[in-house]
């Protein structure tokens, strides 16, 4: 099993930035980010393969956000810029040492989980 520790989250202003980092206990073959808003279903927010450089960004944060890695340290970093309230909630990372068969990812398709960092947006 991957551990993921989360860090970066925190409370900014409509239209601040905030950079979260995942770090992960060994390599793994893709890394996801997800976020929950409370009474809210888990969404996804980007995908990465840092084996391959490939990312995925969900329409959600599409053009306002970039997925950058350090694979020395096995860590992969989400930055978001121009936040909205809506984009308010807990980040969750996730990772899978495996392909999931499916691109984008799904939630499924992940089985290691952090604990998640809190992001909150105010307008």
């Amino acid at each position: 099993q991957v551990q993921l520790v989360e860090s970066g989250g925190g409370s900014v202003e409509a239209g601040g930035s905030l950079r979260l980092s995942c770090a992960a206990s060994e390599s793994t073959y893709m890394m996801g980010w997800f976020r929950q808003a409370p009474g809210k279903e888990r969404e996804g927010v980007a995908y990465t393969y840092p084996g391959q450089g490939v990312t995925y960004y969900t329409d959600s944060v599409l053009d306002r956000s970039t997925v950058s890695q350090d694979n020395a340290k096995n860590t992969v970093y989400l930055q978001v810029n121009n936040l909205k309230p809506e984009d308010s909630g807990m980040y969750y990372c996730a990772a899978s040492k495996y392909d999931g068969g499916s691109y984008p990812p799904s939630r499924g398709d992940f089985p290691d989980w952090g604990q998640g960092t809190q992001v909150t947006v105010s307008s």
